[in-house]
């Protein structure tokens, strides 16, 4: 089985402080790396995560705040250094494209790895490979800004009970699901007595944004949802002065969207602890977890 985990390379927000690294979000998903919002000293932080750069085969920058994308460069030149030789696709919102240049070519160095670019014009699918379906969504955080959902296929799963029931066995199960049907014993059988379709899981993340209906629809039914809480409700005028949100936000739009899981990240550094942060959104939305630097989340298949 492969490695299906949420790694948090940091958490803070525009400052980091001596225990939380500016963000960064690692998705470890079907044999690929979705790197999220790259925030300074990425890097260090695959280090200490113990986790080898390589992995990456995807990043994602919401918007061009330094504390989303200061790590993009150095991140790129460290998978150049390691002589990667899969593709990179990077997504960003088009408008930062010249951001999107400066942190890519901001130091001399040979590049050699394969980037490709998608930038963002305009929300809705963005790209679907086979692998993954990528959707974008604006948010409101008084510039471009995106929230992400990234869907992998639906497959088809076997029931063995029923595959026995029906004399489908060996060879067969192949050729029913080439074919969609059999005739075994003088009966039809259809694909669909002895299967059925499981739908492909989906993660959302939706950092830096007030509370809007944007967020809500980007993370309608997925697993799990990373989502900002920059403040608590004590300081929802902060909140909304600064285009973020609260816990208590954050976890009504886990709970209006019906995600399962909610992760909790993006903290101000006015905030040292973050226990009140996860009994906020709890009160709200009960599976909500609150990430801190090097955590690991397990990201188990939805059967």
């Amino acid at each position: 089985m492969t490695v299906r985990d949420i790694v948090i390379l940091g958490c803070s927000s525009q400052q980091p402080t001596r225990l939380r690294n500016h963000g960064a979000y690692l998705v470890r998903w079907n044999d690929e790396g979705l790197l999220f919002d790259p925030g300074e000293g990425t890097q260090r932080q695959f280090i200490f995560a113990n986790v080898a750069p390589p992995v990456i085969t995807r990043i994602f920058v919401s918007h061009f705040h330094g504390d989303h994308c200061l790590g993009l460069g150095s991140i790129l030149m460290r998978l150049n250094l390691d002589k990667v030789t899969h593709p990179i696709h990077c997504y960003y919102p088009a408008s930062g494209k010249r951001y999107f240049d400066r942190l890519r070519y901001g130091t001399i160095y040979h590049e050699t790895i394969n980037v490709i670019e998608h930038p963002v014009s305009a929300p809705g699918l963005v790209h679907d490979d086979g692998k993954f379906r990528i959707e974008a969504a604006e948010l409101d955080h008084g510039i471009d800004n995106l929230a992400w959902r990234v869907t992998e296929p639906d497959t088809r799963k076997f029931d063995r009970t029923k595959l026995h029931a029906f004399g489908v066995k060996g060879p067969l199960v192949k050729e029913i699901e080439d074919k969609g049907m059999l005739m075994i014993d003088g009966k039809t059988v259809h694909l669909d007595d002895v299967s059925k379709i499981r739908h492909g899981d989906s993660i959302a993340v939706v950092i830096d944004t007030r509370f809007c209906q944007n967020a809500i629809d980007i993370a309608k039914g997925a697993q799990v949802l990373i989502c900002e809480s920059t403040y608590l409700e004590e300081h929802l005028e902060l909140a909304r002065k600064h285009y973020h949100l609260t816990a208590r936000q954050a976890a009504t739009i886990a709970k209006q969207a019906g995600v399962h899981q909610l992760i909790l990240t993006h903290f101000s550094a006015r905030y040292q602890n973050l226990r009140p942060f996860e009994e906020e959104a709890k009160s709200i939305f009960p599976n909500t977890f609150v990430a801190d630097d090097l955590l690991t989340f397990q990201f188990p298949k939805n059967y």
